[in-house]
């Protein structure tokens, strides 16, 4: 009976101490590891990839905005637009609208939202990219095709005074190509993009 007791404390002696070991090893010394090599290897990155203009956060790489007219929902004409979503560009609230490409109701969307970005962009239906019409799986992409800036150039350029060469040259400036050369497609941040128009427009 003694022996069993010893034999048992010995056991949970142990098993406390693995436990506390570990728990500083994976608890606290692995985090400060990999934070500290995020810190100094990636900061930008481990921070969000926040972007600043002046000092001032405006928005994050990663992260979809909305670049409506202020105080309404209508979007501005000022700005690129990015894709559109079904969460309003809130992160905590991601996901796509689960509605199936034969979906009557996907398809209605789609058809008016076609017609409202033609409209808008002063360019036929056709012209229409799919990105334009359609949101991500995250329903915060931050990117657009080239395509789509593409039909909004004129616009742009319209609404800030710019000509339409110096407008598709921050587009061609900001267009990213294939990552390794074959994965994905080529894509432009719209808020680099808009960032870039800015600083553009007041110059």
């Amino acid at each position: 009976m003694n022996n069993s007791l010893a034999n048992t404390g010995r056991l949970a002696w142990a098993a406390l101490r693995m436990l506390l070991v570990l728990t500083v090893v994976t608890g606290v010394l692995y985090p400060l590891v990999v934070t500290g090599i995020g810190q100094l290897a990636f900061h930008d990155k481990a921070n969000g990839s926040i972007v600043k203009v002046d000092g001032q956060e405006v928005g994050s790489k990663l992260i979809g905005q909305s670049w409506n007219i202020k105080g309404t929902d209508n979007p501005d004409p000022k700005w690129f637009q990015g894709r559109p979503s079904n969460s309003g560009y809130d992160p905590l609230a991601t996901g796509s609208s689960q509605l199936s490409a034969s979906n009557p109701e996907l398809v209605k969307l789609v058809k008016a939202a076609k017609k409202q970005v033609a409209e808008f962009n002063g360019v036929p239906e056709s012209k229409v990219p799919v990105d334009a019409v359609t949101g991500s799986a995250s329903a915060i992409d931050p990117d657009i095709s080239p395509d789509y800036a593409d039909i909004q150039v004129k616009r742009v350029a319209e609404a800030n005074g710019l000509t339409v060469p110096q407008v598709q040259k921050l587009v061609d400036e900001h267009t990213t190509g294939r990552t390794a050369g074959f994965l994905g497609e080529p894509r432009i941040n719209v808020l680099e993009l808009n960032v870039a128009l800015k600083a553009l427009a007041d110059h």
